[in-house]
């Protein structure tokens, strides 16, 4: 017994940011943007925190599921652009919500998602839990340096949740980790202890632009290709690939190689932007409720990112 989607949830802040304004910001326009990454505008928080994008993500998913608050057992949240270290989001979330379960964090950059499905699964098999929420929210915003246009484009903020009860919609995962912090690195601020001496990096997430596109592509084609081997599944037997938003080219060239149809890939990079971990079950959302998700459907989640890591899991719907 593992476990099955009974609902699914987004929130996303109500600025919109369209590729022209950033002008104003760095040197760019829209058809720069277009045509190197695809996104023509993202989300962007004004007021909103993080919580508050994953509470409004949690509400949606749980009213769409049935399920009340208290009759949650865990509640497990990712980000990497959090409101605060401690405490934990998804303490925040439980609170919010009134429920009274216990509740914790991963932090798994973009990722997360399917290692939040990976963790809720152990927890389906112990036997201990028949509903979980899973939510995953970025400000991506705040960690990003607005004076750097190879990077600044690129991010936006939002939130995707999903309920899971008893089940046997879960299949199969692989996840990878090949640790590196060179080439994706988000440090914390410097701090101020009169005692440290090693001189200030920013706090902004750095990024190797071509090392991290060879590094996608790769391990998007390696895992769905070692998911359906290892399922004795091809792609012509999956209904939708959710990929993780980060970059339409990225996206264009794993397709190309996978020899994967357009319409069975969920593409929201246009108007979201890279939302990171929130940007598998922001998609999943939006195909779910547009009605594109029948029962039975066999779905390839797959998402890469720092670490370096990457994840890819067959559900069926």
């Amino acid at each position: 017994m593992n476990f099955r989607f009974l609902g699914t949830g987004r929130c996303l802040p109500q600025r919109v940011v369209p590729n022209d304004e950033l002008a104003q910001y760095v040197d760019t326009n829209d058809e720069w943007i277009r045509r190197r990454v695809g996104i023509s505008e993202r989300r962007v928080c004004t007021t909103e925190t993080t919580a508050d994008l994953a509470i409004g993500a949690a509400k949606n998913a749980l009213e769409q599921s049935g399920v009340r608050a208290e009759e949650l057992d865990w509640i497990i949240a990712a980000t990497t652009a959090g409101d605060c270290a401690t405490p934990a989001l998804a303490c925040v979330v439980q609170a919010a919500l009134g429920a009274h379960c216990p509740a914790f964090d991963i932090n798994a950059a973009c990722p997360a998602f399917i290692m939040l499905l990976e963790t809720a699964a152990a927890f389906f098999a112990r036997g201990n839990a028949r509903r979980i929420l899973v939510v995953s929210a970025e400000r991506m915003s705040r960690v990003i340096d607005w004076r750097d246009r190879s990077t600044c484009v690129l991010f936006g903020d939002g939130a995707g949740a999903a309920v899971l009860g008893e089940g046997n919609g879960y299949l199969r995962s692989v996840v990878h980790v090949s640790g590196n912090d060179t080439i994706l690195r988000l440090p914390h601020s410097h701090g101020n202890s009169p005692f440290y001496t090693v001189p200030p990096e920013e706090p902004y997430l750095h990024m190797n632009g071509q090392e991290t596109f060879k590094f996608a592509v790769t391990s998007i084609c390696r895992d769905v290709r070692e998911l359906l081997d290892g399922a004795g599944l091809t792609a012509d037997g999956i209904q939708h690939f959710v990929f993780h938003q980060a970059n339409a080219r990225i996206l264009e060239y794993a397709r190309e190689k996978l020899r994967l149809p357009r319409e069975k890939c969920a593409d929201g990079i246009e108007r979201y932007g890279n939302t990171s971990s929130a940007s598998v079950p922001i998609a999943l959302d939006e195909l779910n409720r547009a009605g594109a998700l029948s029962p039975g459907d066999l779905i390839v989640l797959s998402a890469f990112g720092a670490g370096l890591s990457s994840a890819a899991a067959l559900i069926q719907w």
